[in-house]
């Protein structure tokens, strides 16, 4: 709000940070911030625009994010997918000209809490533009480019797969520099294509890699030709981009408690699976999410010094007190556990 987001986008963008750390997910919270100021800083993000619906039928919309804030724009689009396919059992979206819209997965829930399957996907490509290699590439050509499908189990852990085609989300490298650690082998490539485990190195013009080689890259691709309904392709530049939202009405199909108890009692079978050597237990999408909102709500989040104080600082910078005296009833509403 210090630097002129309304209030009402700025609870969205907030609010969707700080459950992106709930859920485990840091490479898309609070970590974010900084990056966020700095691009309106730069005329690349719009604090004050709203989404427009540029092109509508009963069953689909074109949303115009204006490069405002993408969280903002993804919550307005999904929130009318719903209401759509209520009335018209299935419903898709395109959005354009969205600024980044975080954790894909936040609105997967927002659909499995009405009671829908929800599919979402974000795309972008163009030779030599991106970092994620193509599948046998020596440089970089696409996005990260996830995938997140959700589905509603009838309880508080719906079932939510959100998935990067490459082989981590950029996000994570985020994470990893902001706490100075290494990555895993068979993450990341520096700029000359050798492997690396320096996220410094990735930085520094480095390379991605797709997960699961051919299929990761396939599956890149597929997020791209939705992303592409959004008439965002240069013919020229061979370059394709956008954000697709599927929203599917249960109950347009079979009796919604129904289908929620038999997806619980699926998945349950699927964890009573005799865990293999090196595992404790077998799990399912949607469980990292419950265990760590669980237990953050309680325990609070840990956040690395490097983006405490990022925080500090910008906050300074904008006069913005980060004490006790800034925490809203609202505040306290918003993050309790559901009964």
């Amino acid at each position: 709000m210090a630097v002129g987001t309304p209030r009402h986008i700025a609870n969205t963008v907030a609010g969707i940070l700080v459950n992106a750390n709930l859920t485990g997910h840091d490479s898309h919270g609070v970590l974010r911030i900084s990056m966020y100021l700095e691009w309106m800083g730069e005329n690349r993000l719009h604090p004050t625009v709203e989404p427009k619906v540029v092109k509508e039928t009963d069953n689909t919309l074109v949303v115009d994010g204006g490069y405002g804030f993408g969280h903002h724009t993804a919550q307005t689009s999904i929130e009318m997918l719903i209401e759509k396919a209520k009335s018209a059992n299935v419903a898709c979206a395109s959005l354009v000209d969205t600024s980044h819209i975080g954790r894909l997965g936040e609105y997967t829930e927002v659909a499995s809490r009405a009671g829908c399957i929800s599919l979402i996907t974000f795309g972008t490509g163009q030779m030599g533009a991106w970092p994620v290699v193509p599948f046998g590439g020596a440089v970089g050509g696409l996005g990260t480019n996830p995938i997140a499908v959700g589905c509603p189990t009838g309880d508080d852990s719906p079932f939510v797969s959100d998935i990067a085609t490459s082989v981590v989300a950029e996000g994570k490298l985020r994470v990893a520099r902001s706490k100075r650690a290494d990555v895993p082998e068979g993450y990341i490539l520096d700029k000359h294509g050798n492997p690396t485990v320096k996220t410094a190195e990735f930085y520094d013009g480095g390379y991605l890699l797709p997960f699961g080689g051919h299929k990761g890259y396939a599956l890149s691709l597929v997020t791209c030709l939705l992303g592409g309904l959004s008439e965002e392709f240069n013919i020229e530049k061979g370059r394709m981009v956008g954000v697709f939202m599927q929203v599917i009405n249960i109950e347009a199909f079979t009796p919604l408690e129904e289908y929620q108890r038999g997806v619980r009692t699926f998945l349950d079978g699927m964890k009573s699976t005799p865990p293999a050597p090196g595992f404790a237990e077998v799990l399912v999408p949607g469980d990292f999410e419950y265990r760590y909102r669980t237990d953050r709500l309680v325990n609070g989040i840990e956040i690395p010094d490097t983006v405490h104080q990022k925080i500090h600082d910008h906050a300074a910078d904008l006069k913005v007190s980060l004490g006790e005296d800034i925490v809203e009833a609202a505040d306290i509403e918003r993050y309790q556990v559901k009964s």
